[in-house]
């Protein structure tokens, strides 16, 4: 038998062979002290001012006539919560939840998903990086960092983790139940082939890593009623769960993605699946890190936002500034922070888009140094090469 044509029931994962068929990817990082953090990468560019509406600028509701349907969680008289977001509202209230508005990348005018992506998982605008993501450079500051300090999850490869800093992967499709004959099998398949044969050793232990982790999931009260409130299961969930499971180990890095969110056509519809699914993902955090979750950030960032008004279709077409939703007990939530630039005419960038008024990557940029003490130096040199930090948004507690 040719053994590299043998193949598995479904995938494994791997975090040094990358080359294997059993490898697919998911990414996390283990490093020193208690602080968590996990950056979910919102892809397609959510809409900001439909999530967290701007209920209290003149000029919104004529830019969203059927957008703006009356549907919405009053928070503080000027901004209104998308409905979809009110399972949320509980941690809100906490201050577990909260947002920023008018962010994003330096990237500008092309409005490509593509670049937008790479860019806001670079971390920098240059062209011919080394392809290497942000959370992976943040990783070769830490002393001690593991290939558990950081966990990449998902089918799809995360740049964001990638580089030259060891990270683990995982993807919720891994089903590796092998029986001893069949572990045994590709021992004598794969002895030649020191990459692979590895590769699948690896594969084997955290397969059966997951198994004994999901066998012993948290099941206290605290946990239950959180997970009453999520409106149902998916992909997301999964991913949500294995994060959590991570976290409460070694792990203190995560990220995983969430698509979705390109809602040219019939926003309100779109919109409202992709929010559901987010909220969930966080409740899900939430429910399964417990006391964890008082030392952990989460950052929803989001390639770039949507044009400040509706097109013909019932949707919106890619725009500039958009919204980073945050959560986590290490987290000061519950307000809409960030300098809200209006949505007049003469205030819209281009004449058609939000304004930003913030770099979201001094945003995380912070983040990390609240949560993991970084130097700002490090920061502005390695982990976002070119970024002015500016002044501290009081995101950490």
């Amino acid at each position: 038998m040719d053994r590299r044509s043998f193949l598995l029931k479904g995938a494994a994962l791997g975090c040094s062979a990358a080359a294997s068929p059993l490898v697919t990817p998911m990414a996390f990082a283990n490093a020193p002290g208690d602080n968590r953090l996990v950056v979910i990468i919102l892809r397609g560019a959510m809409d900001g001012i439909d999530a967290f509406r701007p209920l209290g600028d003149p000029a919104y509701a004529a830019l969203r006539p059927r957008l703006n349907d009356g549907n919405h969680q009053d928070l503080d008289g000027f901004w209104g919560l998308h409905p979809a977001l009110k399972p949320l509202l509980p941690l809100w209230q906490k201050g577990e939840v909260g947002a920023v508005q008018a962010t994003s990348t330096p990237y500008r005018d092309k409005r490509s998903h593509f670049d937008g992506q790479d860019i806001l998982e670079a971390g920098f605008v240059q062209q011919g990086g080394d392809g290497s993501g942000w959370l992976n450079r943040l990783l070769t500051t830490m002393p001690g960092a593991a290939a558990e300090t950081g966990y990449a999850i998902g089918r799809e490869r995360m740049a964001i983790l990638s580089g030259p800093a060891a990270a683990s992967r995982w993807s919720p499709d891994a089903n590796l139940q092998l029986s001893g004959q069949a572990q045994r099998l590709l021992e004598i398949v794969y002895h030649d082939d020191p990459l692979f044969r590895d590769a699948a050793a690896q594969a084997i232990q955290i397969a059966a890593l997951v198994k004994e982790q999901e066998a012993s999931e948290v099941e206290d009260a605290d946990t239950m009623m959180m997970m009453e409130a999520v409106q149902s299961g998916g992909v997301h969930v999964n991913l949500a769960d294995f994060a959590a499971a991570q976290l409460r180990g070694a792990t203190r890095i995560a990220s995983f993605s969430l698509g979705g969110w390109d809602t040219h056509q019939n926003q309100a519809f779109a919109l409202k699946n992709a929010l559901a699914r987010l909220a969930d993902t966080i409740l899900t955090l939430r429910a399964q890190l417990g006391p964890v979750w008082d030392k952990t950030a989460v950052l929803c960032m989001t390639e770039f936002g949507r044009t400040a008004f509706e097109n013909g279709t019932r949707g919106t077409d890619h725009g500039t500034g958009g919204a980073m939703l945050y959560a986590g007990g290490a987290l000061r939530g519950g307000a809409i922070r960030g300098a809200w630039p209006g949505l007049d005419e003469a205030a819209l960038y281009a004449r058609r888009d939000v304004m930003p008024t913030s770099d979201v990557r001094a945003l995380a940029g912070w983040v990390i140094r609240g949560l993991f003490g970084t130097s700002a130096s490090d920061i502005e040199n390695i982990v976002f090469p070119g970024l002015d930090l500016a002044d501290d948004p009081g995101l950490l507690l």
